[in-house]
């Protein structure tokens, strides 16, 4: 009898053993870092808002519609060195933050600006660019517009969740301003003459005025972006932060942003 008690025993303490050995692998697994299980699942989701060429938009490229853009190849230099496949996401702008920390995709580059609000709901990776606004207008109206000051009182249009709106909103008042969340639907807006002025990225306002002879982008000194561009990444995901930081620096220090810079202007036709 004490024989099968002693069993019984030695049988429970391995089954302890066996249930404690399962917990901890669960818990090893658990442990991985997003970086790791970006690379066991071999691909790298980015996402966008591609209405914002050159940083990122449609175009067609051997007949086939192609998110393409100078952030696009940055997050493809990203996936390139993480030996992934690149999965690009396109949404509206305003919609990216939110999906980002409920986990839709691993990234967010989007010309995109760390701020404190931001920066509550998520982490921001190294700036990779310093930009400027413009303003877009009609192009027979454009020698009313020199200086921030002609911008008072104009009805005004921008993307919804962007620091250009912002700048709408400080520059022509919140009166005047339509946020609206697609950047050619602003530009529409502006065509059929519902708003004076788009506000937008220096780039971002000479890809469109290059591709409508109608419309100019025009500098009338809005101060520069502070903050430059940076991407958004989930709160506390070190790892990968250090990982595209890293990437960054190294883009930065090749040339390789210039580069993709250039290449993007020339694919969606703007000339400086």
């Amino acid at each position: 009898m004490k024989t099968m008690k002693m069993k019984k025993y030695i049988a429970l303490l391995l089954a302890a053993v066996m249930l404690l050995a399962l917990t901890a692998c669960g818990k090893k697994n658990n442990s991985k870092s997003h970086l790791d299980k970006i690379k066991e699942a071999g691909v790298l989701v980015v996402g966008t808002s591609a209405d914002y060429p050159p940083y990122e938009g449609h175009i067609e490229i051997d007949g086939k519609d192609t998110i393409a853009g100078f952030e696009m190849s940055i997050a493809q230099h990203w996936a390139d060195s993480l030996g992934v496949e690149l999965k690009i996401v396109d949404m509206a702008f305003d919609n990216l933050i939110i999906s980002l920390s409920q986990g839709e995709f691993d990234v967010v580059i989007a010309g995109m600006t760390a701020d404190e609000d931001r920066r509550q709901s998520v982490d921001f990776t190294d700036s990779y660019l310093e930009s400027k606004n413009l303003v877009l207008v009609r192009a027979a109206e454009a020698a009313q517009f020199k200086t921030t000051a002609d911008l008072a009182g104009k009805k005004a249009g921008a993307q919804t969740g962007t620091k250009t709106m912002q700048k709408a909103v400080e520059f022509s008042g919140e009166s005047n301003t339509v946020g609206l969340t697609k950047v050619p639907d602003i530009i529409m807006e502006l065509k059929s003459g519902k708003v004076d002025v788009v506000y937008l990225d220096y780039m971002v306002a000479l890809a469109y005025a290059a591709n409508n002879d109608d419309l100019t982008a025009v500098d009338v000194g809005i101060p520069m972006v502070d903050e430059g561009y940076q991407a958004a990444i989930r709160k506390g995901d070190a790892e990968l932060a250090e990982f595209l930081n890293g990437d960054i620096k190294a883009m930065l220090d090749q040339g390789l942003v210039e580069q993709y810079i250039v290449e993007a202007q020339n694919l969606f036709g703007i000339e400086e």
